[in-house]
């Protein structure tokens, strides 16, 4: 079994690039179903999720070159229109090929999408959206099939701003004859770059960066070249470690208006943050302040840094409150940062933190991809040794944070099948 072990109290010094962003490249790989021409996606992370995801887009008869973070995706024989469960229960995202799949091919098999098990997340509001676009489906046995016999342009309504939802009736309806209109959309910077990739490709579309997207249907998509932006979600995990361990951390390759909502807190709380020559300077104080978080969709403060924030607050002057509006399980971290000395008492949606002089390490284990990363920061902060296990689960989204931290001065190893990995 994987660990992590890390001996705390280091204050982390030095500069870190960012990877690409996994959220991003996910369904810009997934959209170059849309073309049987080559394309070319460059900044692209080492992650599991991108490994699910060639291994996904080669069953249905991509041909994949990897070299680096170079990613090249072309045709190799006819596109198969199935997503098998075994590829699908590993990553939410999977569920992304739907939409390209019915749009080329007017039908589409695929399983109930996986990933971590941080709330239901049903794909109702894709497959309404589907409906209006001209498509049937019926469910069966944890298998969704979709069909149509002409898809056509529609207005659509989203009952949430679903990021999943909006990115997979965007790549649908960029083949579909005529204008579709997707209303209350996700505003997530994700969603922008799929749709600066699909118009790399040749598709029609306005309203990038607002909750109202027009589409214009063309016959056909082309192969393109793209650069994934980088990942705001790695950004910010970077700017708390800093902050949890008085540090001074010089953030390169980040994009600063993606983070605005941390960065606001992050200034309130006591760290200082300054931007010069495209980078993020973050410099804690040494002296944590209590905030109060609720969590919502882009541009508010995001769900997926939620528990890494409750860590910064653990160990913080005075009490907050941890709200969680977007997942139900995403307060799962409270039970292992309890048992490193935390003072958090579960109410609801809400968690109240009261801060403690400083957490210490023991044994942990990781329940999902942003816990392994608030444990992580928790160990980084507290005294003595900690272990932390169910890295399964971090593996999927973050590149190389041993390494990274460990250029930065942490005392951090990765135990892989009983081996010591000394580069991360």
């Amino acid at each position: 079994m994987d660990k992590i072990i890390i001996n705390g109290g280091k204050k982390l010094k030095g500069e870190v690039k960012i990877s690409g962003s996994k959220n991003a490249a996910l369904p810009i790989l997934i959209a170059t179903l849309l073309t049987d021409d080559k394309c070319t996606i460059k900044n692209v992370p080492d992650l599991e999720d991108i490994n699910t995801v060639i291994a996904l887009l080669r069953h249905l008869g991509k041909k994949i070159h990897r070299k680096e973070d170079i990613i090249t995706v072309s045709a190799d024989k006819n596109i198969r229109s199935d997503a098998p469960y075994e590829l699908v229960c590993k990553m939410r995202a999977s569920v992304l090929v739907a939409g390209p799949l019915l749009a080329r091919f007017k039908k589409a098999d695929i399983s109930l999408p996986g990933g971590c098990a941080i709330g239901l997340r049903p794909i109702n509001i894709h497959l309404d959206g589907f409906k209006r676009l001209g498509a049937k489906y019926k469910i069966n046995k944890g298998d969704v099939f979709l069909k149509a016999s002409k898809l056509k342009a529609s207005k659509i309504i989203l009952d949430f701003p679903s990021v999943g939802a909006t990115e997979n009736l965007l790549m649908t309806s960029t083949l579909v004859e005529g204008e579709t209109i997707i209303e209350n959309a996700a505003i997530e910077p994700e969603i922008a770059d799929l749709v600066n990739f699909l118009i790399n490709c040749g598709a029609k579309i306005s309203g990038i960066g607002t909750s109202k997207l027009k589409v214009f249907g063309v016959k056909k998509l082309k192969g393109c070249t793209y650069t994934v932006m980088s990942d705001r979600i790695e950004t910010g995990t970077y700017i708390i470690s800093s902050a949890i361990t008085n540090g001074d951390i010089k953030i390169i390759g980040s994009i600063m208006e993606h983070n605005e909502s941390l960065i606001e807190k992050i200034r309130v709380a006591g760290a200082k943050v300054s931007r010069k020559n495209g980078s993020l300077k973050i410099k804690g104080s040494g002296k944590i302040k209590s905030i109060d978080v609720e969590t919502q969709v882009f541009p508010g403060f995001p769900t997926d840094l939620q528990p890494l924030w409750m860590t910064l607050m653990t160990v913080s002057r005075g009490e907050s409150v941890i709200t969680e509006t977007v997942f139900e399980n995403r307060l799962r971290t409270v039970a292992e940062l309890i048992r490193m000395g935390a003072d958090i008492k579960i109410k609801g949606s809400s968690a109240f933190v009261k801060g403690v002089k400083n957490l210490t390490g023991t044994k942990v284990v990781a329940s999902d991809l942003r816990s392994a990363a608030a444990l992580i920061l928790a160990g980084l902060a507290a005294k003595g040794k900690t272990e932390i296990t169910g890295l399964e689960h971090l593996y999927r989204g973050y590149e190389n944070i041993v390494g990274k931290l460990k250029n930065l001065g942490a005392d951090i190893k990765l135990i892989k099948k009983q081996r010591v990995m000394s580069n991360g």
